[in-house]
Parts: structure tokens; C-alpha cells; sequence
């Protein structure tokens, strides 16, 4: 199958390449700067713009474009740029999905959508909750309708927390878990929907290859839902490092701006969708999810 990935540079992007390739799927990569490979082809989307034959051929779109939500704080301009390297990118691509008749798009999102749910379960059923993320993954879903009001096949990912030492939560927790300062942020009572980069790469293949015709929202998130002070337990269990410490709510506030409520909250979201369709996880536990991240 010969697929078309934009964001293909970042951490999900690079990994999905790879397991792509190594599936004998033919890869082309959307890229905004000059060409240097022949596996390369340029766009811009901001102005809506795609090189002649960059798509010909093409059996599936995937998009994954979008500025890290936890890069800086949340300035009225930043939460302007989360919008825009979503929204706009993913507008793109559905409308060319929709003029070329391909057949596929799948588009990043996240479980942000359902806001703080608590202790309730939520799966790709439940409505959107409140806030900020929850607003912005909405309008960032609904511009994929081109795509799937012409027919397309349209999958949008809602992701979690990805873990791997490459990157994201991993790459911040490891250092501080190894000089015993770590430990559960606030409460420690909000859920982290984890999920290995293995099986949020592998659940994406899936759902590129067939995934049982799934379409709409798909949560990728591991099957057993952690609370942070879990997560927190289980992640200094495998260091073999005490995590005692508690990092007040007030800290994380004066620290991370608007952020802090979205890392105080969280989604106990569960992965109905790709069990119903027949995934198998490489890591169905947390356990064993650490366990990859912290040996890859």
C-alpha cells in the first residue's frame, strides 16, 4: 500500500515510518521544506498547497501535525499555535482526501476530548467533556468532515499518554525518578491514559491495513487504566527507585500556567474500539508498558 504520513519527523511519525516499511508498505513522507529524499514530497498548509503528484497513488493519508501541548506554557499565542498546527494541516489533507477519491484518512487526536471524567470510564461514545484541549480536539476532529463526507474511510486517533525514554512524559519523569525525587503530581487520584509507542504504532498499522473497517473515533490507550499515584508506583517499582514526594497542585500552577489543570485531570479512557475490532496489545499492562519504555 503506498501511504502518505505528514509529521512523519516527530516521535509517533519517525516510529510508524519504520513498522510501515518494515511491513513492505511504500512510505512517502509530506514535508514543508525543500525535498532531500525520494521518498519526500512538499506541501504547505498553510496556504493550502500540495506539489504536483504528491499524492498519486496514494491508498491512505495519515496526519500527524500538531504542536507539543506541553512544550510551554499556555500563552493566549501558544494555545493560538495548538490550534492552528492541528486545524489547519488536518483541513488540508481532508479536502484532498475528499477531491482524489482516497479512500483513507487517519488523523491525530486525543483523549483530551473528554475533559476530567473522574473515576468514570469513558469510551469513544461518551460526549466531549469541558475545556480548553477538549474545544480545541472537537474542532480539530471536525475538520476531517471533507474526508468523510465524500466517502472516505476517516479514523481519528485519539491518543494518550505515549510512553518511550524518547520522548514526551518519559523523557521528563526518567531523570527524576532516577535521583529518587520523583512522585505523584497532586492528588495522585487523576487517571493517565498510558499507552507503549509499541502498540500506539502497532494499533495505527492496524487501523491503516484494515482494523475490521473501524472508522470515527478510535481511543489508543492501554486496556488497563492507572491513576497517576499508580502510574507513580508502578514506574518507580521498575527503576527500583523510592518516589515519596508529593508536587502540590499550588507548585504545578505557579509552574505550568493553564497547563497544570490538564496534568491535575485526566481520562479514564478505555480502548473499546480497538478491542472490539480484534488488536492485539504487545503491552496490555502498565506494568509491562514501563517495562518497554524504560529498556528501548
Amino acid at each position: 500500500m503506498r501511504i502518505a504520513i505528514a509529521g512523519s519527523s516527530g516521535l509517533i511519525g519517525t516510529a510508524l515510518v519504520a513498522a510501515l516499511r518494515q511491513a513492505d508498505h511504500e512510505v512517502l513522507r509530506l514535508v514543508r521544506r525543500r525535498t532531500a529524499a525520494p521518498d519526500e514530497r512538499r506541501w504547505d498548509p498553510r496556504v493550502g498547497r500540495l506539489e504536483d503528484g504528491a499524492l498519486d497513488g496514494v491508498a491512505a493519508v495519515v496526519n500527524l501535525c500538531g504542536a507539543n501541548v506541553g512544550g510551554r506554557r499556555w500563552s493566549g499565542a501558544y494555545k493560538q499555535e495548538l490550534r492552528d498546527s492541528r486545524i489547519e494541516p488536518t483541513d488540508v489533507l481532508a479536502k484532498v482526501v475528499a477531491e482524489r477519491d482516497i479512500p483513507l484518512l487517519v488523523n491525530a487526536s486525543a483523549v483530551g476530548y473528554y475533559g476530567d471524567t473522574g473515576a468514570t470510564a469513558v469510551d469513544e461514545s461518551s460526549p466531549r467533556g469541558r475545556g480548553f484541549l477538549a474545544e480545541l480536539v472537537e474542532d480539530w476532529e471536525a475538520a476531517t468532515a471533507p474526508a468523510a463526507e465524500a466517502g472516505a474511510r476517516v479514523v481519528l486517533l485519539r491518543s494518550g499518554l505515549v510512553l518511550t525514554r524518547a520522548g514526551g512524559l518519559m523523557r521528563r519523569l526518567l531523570p527524576v525518578f532516577k535521583l529518587m525525587i520523583g512522585g505523584r503530581l497532586g492528588s495522585g487520584r487523576q487517571y493517565f491514559p498510558w499507552i507503549s509507542l509499541d502498540d500506539e504504532v502497532g494499533a495505527i498499522r492496524f487501523l491503516v491495513e484494515d482494523g475490521g473497517g473501524a472508522r470515527g473515533p478510535v481511543n489508543l490507550v492501554g486496556p488497563q487504566p492507572a491513576t497517576n499515584a499508580e502510574f507513580t508506583r508502578e514506574l518507580a517499582a521498575v527503576l527500583r527507585r523510592p518516589a515519596p514526594w508529593v508536587v502540590p497542585g499550588l507548585a504545578l500552577r505557579a509552574v505550568l500556567g493553564e497547563f497544570a489543570v490538564e496534568v491535575l485531570t485526566g481520562q479514564r479512557a478505555v480502548p473499546a474500539v480497538l478491542e472490539r475490532h480484534g488488536y492485539r496489545f504487545a503491552h496490555p499492562t502498565l506494568r509491562s508498558a514501563l517495562e518497554a519504555a524504560v529498556g528501548s
